[in-house]
């Protein structure tokens, strides 16, 4: 096996108080597979599941870094921070004024469906090639455009105040310690986050992931391979096409596959979830090999590649 290493996905169950790149070196180290990556970062403070993806998996990354994400999480009312979350500066001293339970249902339930946010100041998105918490460190607020994001549920848990349990599933790019902070402001009391755990990316669970402990144990025994979720078995939510043995070598990036370029197309094995990348089908030769992902073409019956592996 070359150090690239196998193609598939390896679920991680990641820590506390590391980056998600410090994670993927770490398995780079572990396994001695050169060519991985993750698939949605997490903060140092949040844990939970992490998507890494091996050698041509890596090449999923525009359409698996889209899928919709799930948390749990906890928000501590009354006091806002400059960093959205436990580890920042108050922004104002502790409010006592804060919302019965009632309240609180009703302004979590406002925020579902498409909404506006900005990213924290103190955060990995770049401004003009820098990321966000280095200019903030240094007194420089460039200024930040508000991004569309879909909450699609924000439920309550639990609420003992000043702290409050909830669940969200949102789409790709949604910042929770913002939607925190924005939770605070429409009550009038300030909050900011204090515990996040991603717990599903699209049809993917925590429950099905591995700690670094576990992976590092696997391998010693030579069996962290019989952990990684093959090619073939991804996105599986979607349209099977199966090419004939012609079009699966004229097959190209943007050259339209006309009907007759398939045996058959085969319909989810899953049920679909929502993907911000729009409707697209897998690509698949005869023997069962994984080629890529295409969209509908404009004549009937057609496929258009977009992502080839």
């Amino acid at each position: 096996m070359s150090l690239a290493g196998p193609d598939g996905l390896l679920l991680i169950d990641k820590p506390q108080g590391c980056t998600s790149h410090d994670v993927v070196d770490r398995l780079r180290r572990l396994t001695g597979w050169k060519k991985a990556g993750h698939f949605g970062s997490l903060d140092p403070l949040a844990s939970g599941l992490l998507i890494i993806g091996f050698g041509r998996a890596t090449r999923l990354f525009p359409v698996l870094s889209r899928l919709p994400k799930t948390y749990v999480g906890s928000i501590r009312l009354g006091v806002a921070t400059d960093t959205y979350d436990a580890e920042g500066q108050p922004l104002a001293p502790p409010s006592s004024h804060l919302p019965s339970q009632e309240q609180l249902v009703q302004s979590l339930k406002a925020f579902e469906g498409e909404i506006t946010q900005k990213p924290p100041l103190f955060s990995a998105k770049k401004y003009k090639g820098q990321p966000l918490h280095r200019l903030a460190r240094r007194g420089q607020l460039p200024p930040l455009k508000p991004v569309k994001v879909i909450i699609y549920h924000l439920r309550l848990i639990s609420y003992t105040p000043p702290d409050l349990n909830f669940e969200l599933s949102c789409s790709s790019g949604t910042y929770v310690r913002s939607l925190a902070h924005d939770l605070g402001q429409t009550l009038g009391c300030g909050g900011h986050l204090t515990e996040l755990k991603r717990v599903a990316v699209g049809p993917f669970r925590l429950e099905e992931a591995q700690t670094l402990e576990e992976v590092e144990k696997l391998t010693r025994e030579n069996r962290v391979e019989e952990m990684l979720i093959p090619l073939e078995k991804v996105l599986e939510d979607r349209p099977k096409a199966i090419l004939v043995e012609e079009a699966t070598h004229q097959i190209a990036k943007d050259r339209v596959l006309p009907k007759e370029a398939f045996l058959t197309v085969l319909p989810p094995s899953q049920p679909s979830l929502p993907l911000e990348t729009g409707p697209m089908v897998r690509l698949f030769s005869r023997d069962g090999r994984f080629l890529g992902l295409a969209r509908p073409g404009s004549e009937p019956g057609s496929l258009v590649p977009f992502l080839l592996l």
